[in-house]
């Protein structure tokens, strides 16, 4: 592993003042070893930490920068916002065209803003709730919708990466209305239905999964969720705060449910809608969203939801996010995703690479695992070779996301030379992968 010195001098000061060093336990290199490194600066497809080390950006501040770091145009336009002032705690401008950008491209009728992906999907479920009169939330093993107490329940990415079975300090009480399903399972939905369907406020999914490494859902999976949630007076929350405006320009529902004739009653963004600043969002049905106040009796609030700068550079970025941006995006994805598939089997490392759109991820499984459909088959993984094959890539320049349960996120900036330096650096990084024995267990 090279060295890093004062990435680590850095990170020692931050222990003795954040627990654990980090913000957001995704940064930490718990479940890879080694330090976290901090990164000075970002441009284009590059990162550059304090050390001087330029790495090939494959983590994108964890799905946002779709345009890549510091877009001149997105650069600007910030700065113009800056200059008016930062906050002013009443309507602007930005916020509504942010609004309309967003109805526009997707199928919701009303848009709330907020300020983080949790927020989302908090305010989400709590609107369900208050709008159908029931309590209980369907939600599925491995899908992440932020550290909400009552969906923290086999949630995936962090909690899997970190090995923590839930999380103290939920209580019981905050998770005994969410029932938890596996992944995938037409036979277990429909089996809740029948027997609590008149209890289920709502059923919340990632509209394709993307905490458990990215697992697509079967075909007409979606479409039966929204289905029996539409059968039984429930509502269908799909969230897309991590594929909204990445795979498409409205998202995952543009490559799945406007084919197959299903529509969410709601849906949570964030990341890219926000261009790298803290902003996301919850919309729907325009009966549902007049629950909200203060037009109707469901609270929800927030200080700096719509803040100006953030929603000028998430309008700016959306703007530029053009057809060609996504062409160019999935076209540098399916070489990157086909080079890591051919280097692993190259080297004899058992692995299944999946995809939605630009966004995927390899599993480095066992051998005779051809996909993986769950979060279960997921957990499996062999987690030390991709520890291995994680430092490989990062000693050669290639920074991957720090756990074997994320996307890997490229952007439009990721030009030749950018995507020439991830594949020089993966027949060593799978054959370091290669170099660890199979688990005892397995053989």
């Amino acid at each position: 592993m090279s060295s890093a010195p004062q990435s680590a001098a850095l990170f020692e000061r931050a222990l003795a003042v954040t627990p654990g060093g980090v913000n957001s336990p995704v940064r930490a290199f718990n479940a890879v070893g080694g330090t976290p490194r901090f990164i000075e600066r970002a441009q284009g497809p590059y990162l550059f930490d304090v050390d001087g080390t330029e790495y090939v950006d494959l983590v994108g501040s964890w799905g946002p920068m779709l345009l890549g770091h510091a877009h001149p145009e997105v650069l600007d336009a910030v700065r113009r916002a800056v200059g008016r002032g930062t906050s002013y705690g009443t309507p602007t401008r930005p916020e509504v065209e942010l609004a309309e950008a967003i109805v526009a491209r997707t199928p919701v009728e009303q848009v709330r803003l907020v300020s983080s992906g949790t927020e989302a999907t908090m305010s989400a479920i709590r609107l369900a709730r208050g709008f159908t009169g029931r309590e209980l939330v369907v939600k599925f093993a491995g899908c992440y919708h932020g550290h909400v107490d009552s969906l923290l329940a086999q949630a995936g990415s962090g909690l899997a990466t970190l090995a923590v079975p839930g999380t103290p300090g939920v209580p019981a009480a905050s998770t005994a209305a969410t029932i938890v399903l596996p992944y995938n399972d037409p036979a277990a939905v429909e089996a809740v239905f029948a027997e609590r369907g008149d209890q289920v406020a709502c059923v919340i999914t990632e509209a394709a999964p993307g905490n458990m490494g990215v697992v697509p859902p079967a075909p007409g999976f979606n479409r039966l969720l929204s289905e029996l949630c539409t059968r039984h007076g429930a509502l269908f929350v799909s969230d897309e705060v991590m594929t909204g405006f990445r795979v498409t320009r409205s998202g995952h529902f543009g490559l799945d449910g406007a084919v197959e004739g299903w529509r969410p009653d709601l849906l949570t963004f964030g990341k890219v809608m926000g261009g790298g600043f803290p902003a996301a969002a919850f919309g729907g049905r325009a009966d549902v969203m007049h629950m909200l106040s203060p037009e109707g009796p469901v609270y929800q609030a927030g200080t700096l939801s719509g803040n100006p700068v953030a929603t000028t550079a998430g309008l700016t970025t959306l703007r530029l996010a053009t057809d060609e941006v996504y062409a160019h995006l999935d076209k540098t994805a399916q070489v990157v995703r086909e080079a890591v598939g051919g280097a692993l089997s190259e080297a004899g490392v058992p692995h299944v690479v999946q995809n939605v759109g630009n966004m995927f991820s390899a599993f480095f499984t066992e051998e005779g695992v051809t996909a993986v459909p769950d979060f279960a088959t997921a957990s499996t993984q062999h987690v030390e070779r991709f520890k291995a094959f994680f430092h490989s890539m990062l000693d050669q320049g290639v920074y991957l996301p720090p756990s074997a349960f994320e996307v890997w996120f490229l952007s439009a900036a990721h030009d030749d030379r950018a995507v020439d330096r991830i594949l020089s650096a993966l027949p060593a990084a799978a054959r370091a992968a290669a170099a660890v024995p199979a688990r005892e267990e397995t053989r």
